[in-house]
């Protein structure tokens, strides 16, 4: 699954100017307050790279990783500066504690979040952003395994600290809007 996954996605960013995006995801520049002064980030699934610039230039050392080989040398090349890993998620693994800062857009796996847990420093922030259960009226042919559930991402990190949670419809520009869960939360000192 893992080597068709990165077919498909080497495919995608190789064929589609969609995938040239330049500005941070909206959530991430709205709650820039709460971001720590620097240290480690971890960018899952980071695609091209433009949530994980915004961190650079925040003073944060990023790691991005995703399954696509292309996209991370496009990354790579708009963001010297940063860290890269081609990896299947499902089978990566990193030290816990060790980032102050975790994004996740726009990519649901729910059997890595046990690990997302672990891999987030005490008082670490989680940022999760993606697409609901609700995307089925406005795109049926896209697999429920990658929805979410009403209210599912909160319960999942309710005990987390909870700084922002919504779930509802997000307007984009030219093309249809998209139902989307949106969850900031800092992990627990203890």
């Amino acid at each position: 699954m893992a080597r068709a996954d990165a077919i498909r996605w080497n495919n995608r960013y190789r064929e589609e100017s969609t995938f040239a995006l330049r500005e941070p995801r909206s959530l991430l520049l709205e709650i820039e307050r709460w971001l720590p002064r620097g240290g480690f980030a971890l960018d899952l699934a980071m695609g091209v790279g433009q949530n994980a610039a915004f961190l650079l230039q925040k003073g944060f050392k990023v790691i991005g990783v995703d399954i696509s080989l292309v996209a991370l040398q496009q990354a790579k090349r708009r963001y010297p500066n940063l860290m890269t890993v081609c990896a299947d998620l499902e089978s990566f693994h990193l030290p816990q504690n060790t980032f102050d800062v975790i994004l996740n857009f726009y990519f649901l796996q729910r059997s890595i979040w046990d690990s997302v847990r672990k891999w987030l420093k005490p008082n670490g922030l989680l940022i999760i952003e993606t697409m609901t259960l609700e995307m089925k009226t406005v795109k049926p042919e896209i697999d429920e395994r990658y929805l979410l559930e009403p209210g599912e991402l909160k319960q999942t990190f309710c005990d987390f600290e909870i700084l922002l949670y919504r779930e509802g419809w997000q307007e984009r520009s030219g093309i249809h809007p998209r139902a989307v869960a949106s969850l900031v939360a800092r992990k627990p000192d203890t």
